[in-house]
C-alpha cells in the first residue's frame, strides 16, 4: 500500500491501530535509553510528581512513529527526514495505556533541488484510550515521486 508523493493530499489524515504499553516494556525501554526513576522504579515513581510509573516520552515518540510507518503508507517511498520539530509530551503514558497515532499532512511541495522527491510537512499526534492527547510533533518527510 506504499504511496508516492503525488498520491497524498494536504489535509489528509491517517490514524493507526493502537499499541498498549506494559510495565515491562516501559521499564525495558527506560533502562536502555532513559533511566530516570519514574520510568524504572515503581516505588520511586509513586512519590514522584507523576504519582506512578510513566513511559519515557522518547518511548512514546518512537512507538507513535512505528505505528504510522507500519501502516505502509511510505514503506518503500519514504526517503528520510531532516528532523523533528515542536515535540511536546502533553500527558503521561502509563502501563496499560493504549495509544494510537494520527498523522495529518499539513503541506506538500515538490523538492526544488531533487526532482525525484517531494517534501511533506506532517503533524503527528498520539492519543490514549480516553482520547486524551499525550504527545505531538511535526516533521518534514522526503517522499519519492512517481517515476511513471
Amino acid at each position: 500500500m506504499s504511496r508516492y508523493f503525488e498520491d497524498f493530499s494536504v489535509g489528509e489524515e491517517v490514524i493507526s491501530p493502537g499499541y498498549t504499553f506494559t510495565e515491562s516494556s516501559i521499564v525495558d525501554f527506560a533502562l536502555n535509553y532513559d533511566p530516570q526513576r519514574f520510568h524504572i522504579d515503581r516505588e520511586a515513581a509513586a512519590v514522584s510528581p507523576y504519582g506512578g510509573l510513566i513511559a519515557s516520552g522518547f518511548h512514546t515518540m518512537v512507538i507513535a512513529f512505528r505505528m504510522f510507518f507500519q501502516m505502509g503508507f511510505i514503506t518503500g517511498t519514504g526517503l528520510g527526514s531532516p528532523g523533528i520539530d515542536q515535540l511536546r509530551w502533553t500527558a503521561p503514558v502509563r502501563p496499560g495505556d493504549t495509544i494510537r497515532t494520527k498523522v495529518t499532512i499539513r503541506e506538500k511541495r515538490e523538492s526544488r533541488s531533487r526532482p525525484e522527491m517531494g517534501v511533506m510537512h506532517l503533524a503527528f499526534a498520539a492519543y490514549n484510550q480516553r482520547d486524551e492527547e499525550v504527545m505531538t510533533f511535526t516533521t518534514i518527510a522526503f517522499i519519492a515521486r512517481n517515476p511513471g
